[in-house]
């Protein structure tokens, strides 16, 4: 039956066959001759060997030893240079960041842009860039950060709120001319939609708080917003998206709001990741980067 070896006893007895004496390694360790000759007794019970030859005048290993220390000695220098590494690599701003985000035009236009601007200020940093809207396990370690739309539940992970997205409902004038203009969301079953991943509308009144919530139909159903934009622009439908998404058409008049008083309630955008003390000095780079800066690339 194998009996309990202590680390701590590996690591003295591999100092003492270096040093060459008990006085020597009691000075390398900072420990008594006393302490060293208890922990090398524990060891060789431990093994159930002799490690140690001792005389008055002088010491030298056994057989056994000799094989244990070498190969103690080269295991301890892994853990050391494998410690070393780690300190590096947390104490560094290089090596890799793993980023998932929904695809689109908030990833392409915001996302993107943010990315290669923290780039530029830390080269050494490689960032492996993931569009998905597929649910990702940030514990297991495939992403260190995801950019969410909408209500987190997941309690475990941090989630950093970096702005409330503003969604509307817009129309070309194009289609207005064709087709009488809906007054209130009910209206909309009786007209064409450009619906995306959702066909249940929700509005609230901004007068009483009143809820509506409407199933929409339509000739298209695309998850790409550009897409849907240049679709509505064609006057194919009405279409909600982020107000991001469209905001040189409606500056030039291609789409107008559709409503006055019923507005979509916006959906909050995070920053996710997990919860770490220890987390790397380039994630907090990142982290920090984000968080200080994201809202001058939604101007």
């Amino acid at each position: 039956m194998k009996k309990h070896v202590s680390l701590s006893d590996i690591r003295t007895f591999v100092v003492l066959a270096e040093q060459g004496s008990f006085t020597k390694a009691g000075e390398k360790l900072a420990c008594s001759r006393s302490h060293i000759s208890k922990q090398l007794a524990q060891l060789e019970f431990s093994l159930g060997v002799s490690l140690l030859i001792r005389t008055t005048r002088t010491q030298h290993l056994t057989a056994q030893g000799k094989a244990f220390y070498e190969r103690c000695k080269q295991s301890l220098n892994g853990i050391s240079h494998a410690i070393e590494r780690v300190l590096e690599s947390a104490d560094s701003l290089s090596g890799n960041i793993r980023i998932n985000c929904v695809g689109g035009y908030i990833a392409e236009e915001i996302i993107a842009s943010l990315i290669s601007d923290f780039m530029v200020l830390h080269p050494d940093i490689n960032i492996e860039l993931d569009f998905s809207s597929r649910r990702v396990d940030l514990v297991s370690g495939e992403f260190d950060f995801v950019f969410r739309m909408g209500e987190l539940a997941d309690s475990s992970l941090i989630a950093r709120k970096l702005t409330d997205i503003k969604i509307n409902t817009y129309v070309s004038p194009k289609y207005l001319t064709k087709n009488d203009k809906p007054n209130d969301p009910k209206d909309l079953v009786r007209h064409r939609c450009i619906a995306g991943s959702l066909k249940n509308w929700m509005f609230i009144n901004s007068d009483n708080n009143k809820k509506v919530e409407v199933m929409v139909a339509g000739n298209l159903t695309c998850k790409n917003g550009r897409v849907m934009v240049s679709s509505a622009i064609a006057g194919n439908g009405i279409i909600r998206v982020p107000e991001l998404y469209c905001k040189t058409e409606l500056e030039q008049g291609l789409l107008v709001p559709l409503f006055d008083h019923w507005q979509v309630e916006p959906t909050p955008f995070y920053l996710v990741y997990v919860q770490d003390k220890h987390q790397p000095l380039r994630l907090k780079a990142f982290k920090d980067y984000v968080v200080e800066n994201f809202s001058k690339y939604l101007t």
